[in-house]
């Protein structure tokens, strides 16, 4: 699991350039999971490589409160929030090469106010296997994608999208849904022409929702904003490792994934961004829209061999009942957002959600 933050301003809510002050302060044992952002106002903190939510349970814990520890030492608040929910003052990239081409390449894309995603790697080690998976992927990431929403603010009010970071990522070249390949050779020559046409600048520049991962022998999901706590992590992680499985069981047998319009699963992203889980959702096996709890418990029943397989089912199921009851992160901010009436309070709350440990750690 990959999980950003930003780095906060504890009495305005705008975001403070202190990353590498928040990374010196780490223990050396987190340290070595952390890593630089585009925007000095983000971390980046990276689990092990881990076999069971519990396991990775722990890890997130022990990495969010350390970098909460940290970031409290010199002045920051962190927080797990999708998108900049306040002011952005420093929108400055960090003094690293490939950064500053890219500011040089995209301009104001790269100085956009700061957004936070969290990445699923899932152990995928043959390559033409992970582009059939990708493929397999793209009817149900939508559902991960309302299930993860955690960025309902910026600017202090409420954007009106339950994912407002993903609106604010479709700029970007190469970022949306993954496209449809028939295989590893059709992904790879569409890579080589994006990074020769000047569109990318290099392969980890692939931006889509799911892909071959550029560095490891995985499938990476990166659709979902940064999740609010622990467990609403680790759900993402259970329920993605079990598609992942699910899809390869699949291709195993022979199956083929439904090659639906490029548009229509665009615009299934869009909904999810727009809705969340407190509306609807497009189902892509049909193209119509239906209750989004509906669509969830569509996926639980298409993943539940592979949960039961991995011994996820139990938590699995509990995590999208408490969702269900609670709501996702955004539905949970804008709440505590009614509540409080004012953003820099709501701040604190989630700042604390952040960093608390978990039901699930514990065990």
């Amino acid at each position: 699991m990959e999980e950003e933050f930003l780095l906060l301003n504890p009495d305005t809510g705008d975001t403070v350039a202190l990353a590498d002050e928040v990374i010196a302060a780490l223990p050396a044992e987190a340290r070595v999971n952390s890593r630089q952002e585009l925007r000095a106002s983000m971390i980046e903190m990276v689990s092990p490589v881990c076999g069971t939510l519990g396991e990775l349970a722990g890890q997130l814990t022990g990495l969010r409160r350390a970098a909460s520890a940290a970031s409290a030492a010199v002045g920051a608040r962190l927080v797990a929030v999708g998108a900049t929910p306040m002011g952005d003052p420093n929108r400055g990239v960090p003094p690293d090469p490939r950064y500053l081409t890219m500011s040089r390449r995209y301009g104001p894309l790269v100085h956009d106010p700061a957004v936070c995603g969290c990445h699923v790697h899932v152990g995928v080690p043959d390559r033409e296997l992970a582009v059939q998976v990708c493929n397999h992927l793209r009817l149900w990431l939508p559902a991960v994608q309302a299930l993860a929403a955690n960025s309902p603010l910026h600017e202090g009010s409420d954007t009106g999208y339950a994912s407002w970071r993903s609106m604010q990522l479709l700029r970007w070249p190469s970022l949306g849904p993954t496209p449809y390949f028939d295989g590893a050779a059709a992904y790879d020559r569409t890579v080589a022409t994006l990074i020769e046409s000047g569109v990318m600048l290099d392969e980890g520049m692939t931006y889509w929702y799911a892909r071959p991962s550029a560095r490891y022998p995985t499938v990476e999901v990166r659709v979902g904003d940064v999740c609010l706590t622990v467990d609403d992590t680790v759900l993402v992680a259970g329920l993605v490792r079990a598609m992942v499985a699910t899809a390869i069981d699949d291709i195993n047998a022979g199956g083929l994934a439904p090659q639906v319009p490029d548009s229509l699963v665009s615009a299934a992203h869009w909904h999810a961004a727009k809705e969340g889980l407190d509306g609807t959702l497009v189902d892509l096996r049909s193209g119509k829209t239906r209750p989004a709890w509906e669509l969830v418990t569509d996926l639980l029943g298409l993943v539940e061999a592979a949960l039961r397989r991995h011994g996820d089912l139990e938590f699995v199921t509990a995590g999208l009942a408490r969702v269900r009851e609670q709501g996702n992160g955004a539905t949970r901010q804008r709440r505590l957002h009614r509540q409080t009436g004012d953003v820099r309070a709501l701040l604190a709350v989630l700042a604390h959600q952040t960093e608390e440990n978990t039901p699930y750690a514990q065990t």
